[in-house]
């Protein structure tokens, strides 16, 4: 596999340019940063949380860990964790795992932490676990302005 179908499809609607990055197998954030060479600051990584209003992502930098509880406040939402089921029948035509951090792509309401705010670049899974997608940070931050942003997580 190689960059979701979905998520190439948004990016090319967009207007966005972007890069592929190759790397070796990694099923978590940061060593999929180390794998690919990448600043772990910089790669994005998604959420997901569910509620009675439906499903939200948190984007996050792979460095970080989610204040759940700073969010559900910032948010005034009764959030939890969804299970990997669900998250695997969000992302169809994505490796369970490698949720990319744009789900505005996939139709689901996103929610962006700020601690991304300030980077040239911005890289993000490509919907397996051999590839991320970088693209500037302020054609992140264009794709993103419409999510509510904030400070709900925290370095490790």
């Amino acid at each position: 596999m190689t960059i979701s179908l979905t998520l190439l499809e948004y990016l090319e609607w967009k207007g966005v340019d972007y890069e592929l990055l190759h790397h070796e197998p990694a099923f978590d954030s940061m060593h999929t940063a180390e794998a690919a060479h990448v600043p772990g600051d910089q790669l994005a990584k998604c959420v997901v949380l569910e509620d009675e209003s439906g499903y939200l992502m948190a984007v996050i930098p792979a460095t970080h860990e989610l204040e759940l509880e700073a969010l559900r406040q910032q948010l005034n939402r009764q959030l939890q964790f969804a299970n990997e089921e669900e998250i695997t029948d969000l992302f169809e035509d994505c490796d369970r795992g490698a949720a990319p951090p744009l789900p505005q792509a996939f139709g689901y309401e996103a929610v962006v932490d700020d601690s991304l705010a300030d980077y040239n670049d911005i890289y993000l899974e490509a919907g397996d676990h051999q590839e991320l997608v970088r693209i500037s940070g302020h054609d992140f931050q264009s794709l993103t302005v419409n999510a509510p942003h904030g400070y709900f997580s925290r370095h490790y």
